[in-house]
């Protein structure tokens, strides 16, 4: 079954509220989704104070709690520590994959390391540095990743899915219609924010892409 990751982005799910308001927002989102079965929330809300995240964090940890989903942390290794959070999830602004995988003997069992990548070379380097997967992208046009330049397209996640030996999730404009071409490709599972912050039947766009997968 594919790994099927949400994305988060409060600014996007509640443009006209103040930060409480998203955060507040944000929580529901997070709630919902977890209730419908997606596998990963990755928490990307990069301008919250650490206090801020930890809270976030600990309220998805308490959505997710009696299920298999697993919250990710971006960036704040020590806050992903502090919520007992299933992983880190590394950028190109954070700290390098290799200063977190050395202290595997330090880390929890089984937490996870991701590293956010757009080209071969930085899915190589990444997976050689010790991360755990990988997100790949944009595959496809999409806003909020535009600043990483112009889509990869289907070809080059096939080239990093055959060269790299951890997972690897594609990102940018996927949707429910493009993403059985990401897994025919070899990608592991898919991540995004519109996707699933947008949904209004989450139970049934989850049922949807499970199905694709499963037939192909």
């Amino acid at each position: 079954m594919p790994i099927l990751c949400y994305v988060t982005d409060r600014r996007a799910l509640a443009p006209q509220r103040d930060t409480a308001a998203q955060l507040a927002a944000l929580a529901e989102r997070i709630g919902s989704t977890i209730a419908a079965g997606v596998d990963w929330i990755q928490l990307r809300e990069k301008d919250l104070t650490a206090r801020q995240l930890a809270q976030l964090a600990a309220e998805a940890m308490r959505a997710a709690q009696r299920t298999s989903a697993k919250i990710l942390v971006n960036d704040r290794l020590d806050v992903a520590l502090a919520a007992g959070a299933a992983g880190v999830h590394l950028g190109g602004q954070s700290v390098p994959v290799a200063a977190v995988a050395e202290k595997r003997s330090r880390l929890p069992e089984g937490f996870l390391v991701g590293a956010s990548c757009h080209a071969l070379a930085e899915a190589e380097a990444a997976a050689c540095a010790g991360a755990d997967y990988i997100i790949f992208g944009p595959v496809f046009a999409t806003p909020s990743k535009a600043a990483y330049g112009p889509p990869q397209g289907l070809e080059k996640l096939a080239e990093v899915c055959a060269r790299v030996r951890v997972p690897v999730l594609a990102i940018g404009g996927i949707t429910a219609e493009n993403a059985a071409a990401c897994l025919r490709a070899g990608a592991a599972g898919i991540a995004a924010i519109r996707l699933f912050q947008q949904s209004e039947n989450l139970q049934e766009l989850l049922r949807r892409l499970r199905s694709i997968s499963s037939t192909g």
